[in-house]
């Protein structure tokens, strides 16, 4: 349902890469709209929409969402609710991915800038990480990320899970994670360069399970089995890591805010056990 609208505003916009910037989600998320569900997210509808000018419509893209008169109109599938502290930690996640899987430009530094972060441990690591954003500015942060994730034979950090858990990389972790994109129907992306298991890549995955982006939201089991499988092993190390790295500045606190997710998680899964 709205596959070719999908694929026109792909090209209109200029490839699957623009399209998932634009909407803020990650280049899988649009090739498993095109070639697996067939079917946009009703929330991302009005934004394509928009990005081509309105030249692909909201009633080609959900016509049961947007019929174009109302005796059209066919009862639409209700989609699956994610509650409300779901919706929050696939966020927090998707945030993580995003920091980490390239250089944050000026407008996402200055979303990130207007977080507030409320009480505890967390919130107050929130309110460090947008005071950093506020402070820093987007050339800096670039150079920063090149320096610790990329360098010129290779970054200060290797942000990998083969090679937080056996020295190596393209090793059975990666493996494993593989096997579970195919279970869940998890694309690659096209133009990747790096193994999948970058962590960037798996939290944006994990915000995916509990979003309900790769279908209906995973269930809790589903959720903790993926987490205990491809970051609890290694992600609180990586983390550590990255707030103590020589060169992060900005990136320390994206460290600890990562580190405390993970305890947060941690946590949660034990107690729903």
């Amino acid at each position: 349902m709205g596959g070719d609208a999908l694929a026109a505003a792909v090209d209109l916009v200029g490839g699957q890469a623009k399209l998932a910037r634009i909407l803020g989600v990650t280049q899988p998320n649009v090739w498993h709209w095109l070639h697996k569900s067939e079917r946009v997210p009703g929330e991302y509808v009005l934004k394509i929409e928009a990005a081509t000018g309105g030249r692909v419509s909201r009633h080609d893209l959900r016509p049961d969402l947007y019929p174009k008169t109302m005796t059209d109109r066919q009862p639409a599938p209700a989609p699956a609710a994610v509650a409300e502290e779901d919706r929050v930690r696939a966020e927090c996640w998707r945030l993580i991915g995003r920091l980490l899987a390239a250089p944050p430009g000026a407008g996402l530094l200055e979303a990130v800038g207007r977080m507030l972060g409320g009480e505890g441990d967390f919130g107050a690591a929130i309110d460090a990480l947008a005071r950093a954003a506020r402070d820093t500015g987007a050339d800096a942060v670039d150079r920063e990320y090149h320096d610790l994730f990329i360098g010129l034979a290779r970054g200060e950090l290797m942000p990998f899970a083969s090679y937080y858990r056996t020295g190596f990389l393209y090793d059975k972790p990666l493996a494993k994670l593989r096997a579970d994109m195919e279970r869940f129907g998890i694309a690659s992306a096209d133009n990747a360069s790096d193994p999948e298991d970058h962590i960037a890549a798996i939290a944006e995955m994990l915000a995916g399970l509990i979003g309900g982006e790769f279908g209906a939201p995973a269930a809790l089991a589903v959720q903790k089995q993926f987490f205990d499988t491809h970051l609890a092993p290694w992600a609180p190390r990586f983390f550590a890591d990255l707030e103590k790295a020589e060169g992060a500045r900005f990136y320390r606190h994206v460290g600890a805010v990562g580190r405390l997710l993970m305890q947060i998680e941690t946590e949660a899964f034990a107690l729903a056990a």
